[in-house]
C-alpha cells in the first residue's frame, strides 16, 4: 500500500476501537492545553488583523470562534488555529518537531460544532489527528525542519486526520483527504527569522486546509494516493531519504498522545532546556543578575537557528531570542506573558545581561535532537566562581511532565484574564469531563 493507505486504514481503525482510559485522558489533557494557548492569542498579531479580513464569514455558521462569534467552519478553523499558535506556548510532540493541537484541535473542534459531536467523538477526532500526523512528521525527520514549519506542512495532516474522523470518513475517504492535505501544505521557516506576524498563519491555514481536504473528500474529490512517497511526492520534494515503510506502525496501539510536551514556559520552545537551566542556577545559587559576569548557553543548532535575535528590537522578536529569554530568567526568574511586555522586553538589567550572554551549538547536544532538547548554561561571575548546570530536558518533556494541577494551574492563569475567573473555572470541569458530554462547550 501507499503511505497514505497504510495512514488511513489506521485511522479507520480508530474510529470503531475502544480508547484507553489512560489515552481519554491524555486526549483531555492535549484540548486543555489547547485552550490554555487560544485565549492569550485572540490579541496576538496578526489575530485581530484576520478577525477583521474575515468579518464576511463570521456571525453565520454552526462552528464557535475564540472570540465568541459564530462562524463557518472553515473560517473558525483558521481563526482558532492562529490563535492557539499565536502567543507561543502550545503543545508540542518532540520526535516530530511538531506543535500537532494548534491546528489538530482547531478543526476537529469547527466540525465537531457543525455536525453536533459527542464530546467522546470530538476526543476520538483529536486522537486520530495527533496519531496521523506525527507519524507522518517522525518519518520526515530533521532535513524537512531544516527549511519547513512543520507545524504548518504537517498541521495540515493533522487537521485533515482530526477532521476526517469528525465526517466519519471511510479508509478510502481517509487516504483520500491526507493526499490532498499533502498538496496544501505549506510553511516555511524563513517566514519568522524576521520579524512578520506570519508564524500563527501556519496553524490557522494548516486547521483550515486540512478541513477542506477532509470536506472535498467526503465529497468525493480524489487526490494521488502516491503524493508522500511517489518519486516527485512530499517525502523526495520536502526531505530526503524518508523510508515510509514502516509509517503506520504502532497506530492504535501506541499512542503518541500520551508523549506530548507541554510549555511551562512562553516563548520559543527550543528555548525551554536554557530557561530551565537558569533558573534552576539562580534558584540553587541565590543569585543577582548584577553579579553575573558572564553567561554562556551551549545547546543545540535549531535552537539558535530558530531563536536567533541577538538584539530584539520587538516583543515578537523577543520570543525568539535565545539571549533575551535566558537573561530575563536571570533577571526577574521567570518567562511568562509578562516577560513580553514592552517595558520588559527593554527592562534595562535584562539588556545589559544579554551583553554579556554568548549562546553556541554543542556538538553533542545537536547530535541528540530531536529525541532530546538538552542545553548546558554555565554562569561565569564577577568574583571569578564558574557554575555549570546541564538541563537534559525541559519541564513539560514526557521525562519532567506537567502534573494535571499544574496544566491547570496553566490554563486558568491565561484563560481567566479574558474569560473571567468564574467561567474559566466551569469550562475547565466541562473539558476533564468531554468523554461524558453528549455536546461540546461553545
Amino acid at each position: 500500500m501507499y503511505a497514505t493507505q497504510q495512514l488511513a486504514q489506521g485511522a479507520s481503525l480508530l474510529q470503531s476501537q475502544s480508547l484507553p482510559a489512560e489515552v481519554l485522558h491524555h486526549a483531555k489533557r492535549a484540548v486543555i492545553d489547547w485552550y490554555a494557548s487560544l485565549y492569550p492569542g485572540l490579541t496576538v498579531a496578526p489575530v485581530p488583523q484576520l478577525v477583521q479580513t474575515l468579518a464576511d464569514d463570521l456571525d453565520r455558521g454552526h462552528a464557535w470562534a475564540g472570540i465568541g462569534r459564530r462562524a463557518t467552519a472553515r473560517t473558525a478553523a483558521l481563526l482558532n488555529g492562529s490563535a492557539a499558535h499565536a502567543a507561543e506556548v502550545d503543545d508540542s510532540f518532540r520526535d516530530a518537531m511538531y506543535h500537532p493541537g494548534a491546528a489538530t484541535i482547531a478543526a476537529a473542534l469547527a466540525v465537531g460544532h457543525e455536525r453536533n459531536s459527542t464530546g467522546l467523538g470530538f476526543l476520538r477526532s483529536v486522537i486520530t489527528g495527533y496519531e496521523v500526523s506525527t507519524r507522518i512528521g517522525v518519518a520526515m525527520g530533521r532535513p524537512h525542519y531544516a527549511f519547513w514549519h512543520n507545524t504548518g506542512t504537517v498541521g495540515t495532516f493533522g487537521a485533515a486526520s482530526s477532521a476526517g474522523s469528525a465526517l466519519q470518513l471511510d479508509d478510502q475517504g481517509f487516504a483520500h483527504a491526507l493526499a490532498t492535505a499533502a498538496t496544501f501544505a505549506s510553511g516555511l521557516q524563513q517566514a519568522f527569522r524576521m520579524d512578520s506576524m506570519s508564524k500563527p498563519l501556519h496553524a490557522g491555514r494548516a486547521a483550515e486546509a486540512g478541513l477542506l481536504a477532509a470536506q472535498l473528500a467526503q465529497n468525493g474529490v480524489t487526490g494521488s494516493l502516491d503524493v508522500l512517497d511517489g518519486e516527485a511526492g512530499f517525502g523526495n520534494a520536502m526531505s530526503r531519504e524518508v523510508d515510509w515503510s514502516g509509517v503506520a506502525e504502532g497506530l492504535g496501539e501506541d499512542f503518541h498522545i500520551t508523549r506530548l510536551t507541554f510549555k511551562n514556559h512562553i516563548g520559543c520552545g527550543h528555548t525551554f532546556a536554557a530557561i530551565d537551566g537558569a533558573l534552576a542556577l539562580r534558584q540553587r545559587l541565590s543569585i543577582r543578575a548584577e553579579d553575573i559576569a558572564e553567561v554562556k548557553v551551549a545547546t543545540y543548532k535549531p535552537a539558535l537557528d530558530i531563536a536567533c535575535y541577538t538584539q530584539p528590537s520587538s516583543v515578537n522578536e523577543a520570543r525568539f531570542s535565545l539571549s533575551y529569554v535566558v537573561a530575563t530568567a536571570l533577571t526577574h526568574g521567570s518567562v511568562r506573558l509578562a516577560a513580553y511586555e514592552t517595558d520588559r522586553v527593554n527592562h534595562p538589567a535584562t539588556r545589559s545581561l544579554m551583553q554579556r550572554t554568548t549562546v553556541e551549538v554543542d556538538p553533542e547536544l545537536d547530535a541528540a535532537f530531536p529525541k532530546q532538547r538538552a542545553a548546558r548554561i554555565t554562569l561565569v561571575m564577577r568574583d571569578g566562581t564558574r557554575h555549570v548546570h546541564l538541563q537534559a530536558n525541559r519541564k513539560g518533556d514526557p521525562e519532567l511532565p506537567l502534573s494535571d494541577q499544574e496544566l491547570n494551574d496553566k490554563y486558568l492563569e491565561l484563560a481567566s484574564p479574558v474569560l473571567g475567573q468564574h467561567k474559566a473555572q466551569a469550562l475547565l470541569e466541562q473539558l476533564w469531563q468531554l468523554d461524558q458530554l453528549a455536546e461540546l462547550p461553545r
